[in-house]
């Protein structure tokens, strides 16, 4: 039976992903800090590494005896190095890491350099490794995007929409992302790639609020905001040290037009995603929002 190392597995994603892994036979061990929430995982069927995941020592400790890893922690934070090398030092066998579409913005993001230096760094490694890059994820109340909108629309029937509304976005199943990362661990044709994971397709942001609003049924109202103002409010905002629920980075990355092709994905490993409006509908019942 391989054994399986977790990074990041008591997170939104990590969660998922723990599951369908003990289901498909694997010997899971999940490597966590002191402090983290083992709430969201079956206590009494994986195995736990304690350590942080910025220390070498702990990293190769964690994943001795380990045929394969799954790397859902975030690569954005410059942990990839030590990951990278517990990874060689082991001779971990097969790998899987969780990127993001983030990559592709044009703006200048720091995170976005942290994440491809990252990414580059794994296809150097030698190690037989898939990259998966998942656009935004949704399907929990823990998600920091569509079930935020949800608590919002349930509660005010005004919605402020920055722009036009026009914009794209295509986001993605949690329960698809980690059947794609457990897909990809035994489809050879996989190593050595990157593959984009979205939804089945494009939706623009004034379509993604009617659906939402249709699962909890909702009327809503959209109130236009021009692009420009709003930018320069939370530009001069956080300038001064002030915060507010929305950053300027994250409305300019909305102005961004996210379409991508998921056919690779589709071919080599068989993905399939669930369309948005099912999507939602199992995020409301999950949420227990009365309709």
């Amino acid at each position: 039976m391989s054994r399986v190392l977790v990074t990041g597995a008591t997170g939104f994603t990590g969660s998922a992903v723990v599951p369908l892994l003990l289901a498909a036979g694997y010997c899971v061990r999940c490597f966590v800090r002191p402090t983290s929430n083992r709430h969201w995982l079956p206590e009494t069927s994986v195995e736990w590494a304690v350590g942080d995941i910025g220390d070498r020592g702990s990293l190769v400790s964690a994943m001795d005896n380990c045929d394969m890893l799954v790397n859902v922690a975030s690569l954005g934070f410059g942990h990839a190095p030590a990951i990278v090398d517990a990874a060689r030092a082991t001779m971990i066998q097969r790998a899987v890491f969780v990127s993001t579409t983030a990559v592709l913005t044009k703006l200048n993001v720091r995170s976005k350099a942290v994440r491809l230096a990252a990414e580059r760094l794994v296809s150097e490694s030698g190690i037989a490794f898939t990259i998966l890059r998942p656009t935004m994820i949704y399907g929990s109340r823990r998600d920091r995007n569509i079930s935020r909108l949800v608590r919002f629309l349930k509660t005010s029937p005004l919605v402020p929409v920055v722009g036009s509304g026009r914009y794209h976005q295509q986001p993605v199943y949690v329960a698809d992302v980690a059947q794609a990362l457990v897909s990809c661990l035994n489809a050879p044709i996989t190593v050595g790639r990157t593959y984009t994971v979205a939804g089945p397709e494009p939706l623009t942001y004034n379509q993604l609020i009617d659906t939402i609003a249709s699962a909890i049924k909702r009327r809503v109202i959209k109130v236009r905001l021009p692009m420009r103002p709003v930018l320069g409010a939370l530009f001069v905002t956080e300038s001064i040290g002030g915060r507010l629920p929305i950053r300027k980075e994250q409305v300019e990355r909305l102005q961004e037009e996210k379409i991508f092709d998921i056919s690779p994905a589709r071919h080599d490993f068989g993905y399939s995603p669930i369309a948005f409006d099912e999507g939602v509908r199992r995020l409301v019942k999950e949420m227990a929002i009365r309709v």
